[in-house]
């Protein structure tokens, strides 16, 4: 498996939960914006190379490329995300501190619109991020739902 999966803090040291209380300790929505923007410095760069059209994520403001990586002994997806948007790279760390490392399963059964409203994040973003966001959350579960049809085979 390449370094930019295993590298990735995002679902191991940086949790969901710990993303909820941290935005949750921030006063007003500039704050939680430096910090989601922090966020998405913390997430390592996609290679050059894996910037490729098959994981270009279609629907967002900005350019995003998402790759995704099935790990047979471990049943686990390991996710990367890159944009070329500081706020929109962090927007995809907060949706890898909750899917990334998980079974396909559990990203299938993970609720997402429950996870977006504890954050209070939708309404907080254009529509066009938003659409981007949720565009994400789909292909990453596109591609969770054929890994879990293969692992139940």
């Amino acid at each position: 498996m390449d370094s930019f999966y295993s590298d990735s803090p995002f679902g191991s040291s940086i949790t969901a939960e710990e993303i909820l209380d941290n935005i949750g300790f921030l006063d007003d929505w500039e704050e939680r914006y430096r910090y989601i923007i922090d966020l998405g410095k913390s997430l390592p760069p996609l290679p050059e190379n894996m910037k490729t059209e098959d994981r270009f994520v279609r629907g967002c403001q900005s350019q995003v490329w998402l790759a995704l990586h099935f790990e047979p002994t471990e049943k686990k997806l390991y996710l990367a995300v890159d944009s070329d948007a500081l706020i929109v790279r962090g927007l995809a760390a907060i949706v890898l501190a909750a899917l990334n490392r998980q079974s396909p399963q559990a990203v299938l059964d993970y609720d997402m619109q429950n996870y977006f409203s504890k954050l209070d994040l939708l309404k907080h973003l254009s529509p066009t991020r938003g659409n981007g966001v949720q565009a994400m959350v789909a292909k990453i579960r596109d591609q969770a739902q054929q890994f879990a049809k293969g692992s139940s085979q």
